[in-house]
């Protein structure tokens, strides 16, 4: 199943709550991203299917290996995309909304690449 940036944002968005919270149910994913519960249910559907997602028996949305990996990835980009906006004086909200954009658009290899060569 190809993964777009939409399913990485909803994986990357339960990995945040997870670690916030424990259990993570649609709901709470709905609130989180201020989407409609029809949008998470039909978002849901689709990465259960691609093997990212499961739902146990009380609702809780857990990721799968693979969908842990991407989601760690995507936060991982997100986090170091930020903190390069702010530090170049970038206002927080927007250096959060651009991290956004920017993880989705970058290859891996530019990404590590980049990122070695600033923290390296």
């Amino acid at each position: 199943m190809v993964l777009y940036a939409s399913g990485e944002d909803y994986l990357e968005a339960i990995l945040v709550l997870q670690r916030k919270m424990g259990a993570v149910r649609s709901v709470d994913l709905a609130r989180h991203m201020n989407f409609s519960k029809p949008s998470i249910s039909n978002a849901v559907g689709l990465l259960k299917k691609g093997g990212f997602l499961e739902v146990d028996g009380n609702g809780s949305l857990l990721l799968t290996g693979l969908g842990r990996e991407v989601a760690e990835q995507i936060y991982e980009r997100h986090q170091f995309f930020t903190r390069q906006l702010i530090a170049a004086g970038v206002d927080e909200k927007l250096a959060e909304e651009d991290a956004c954009k920017i993880e989705h658009a970058i290859s891996e290899e530019s990404f590590r690449k980049w990122k070695a060569e600033l923290e390296g």
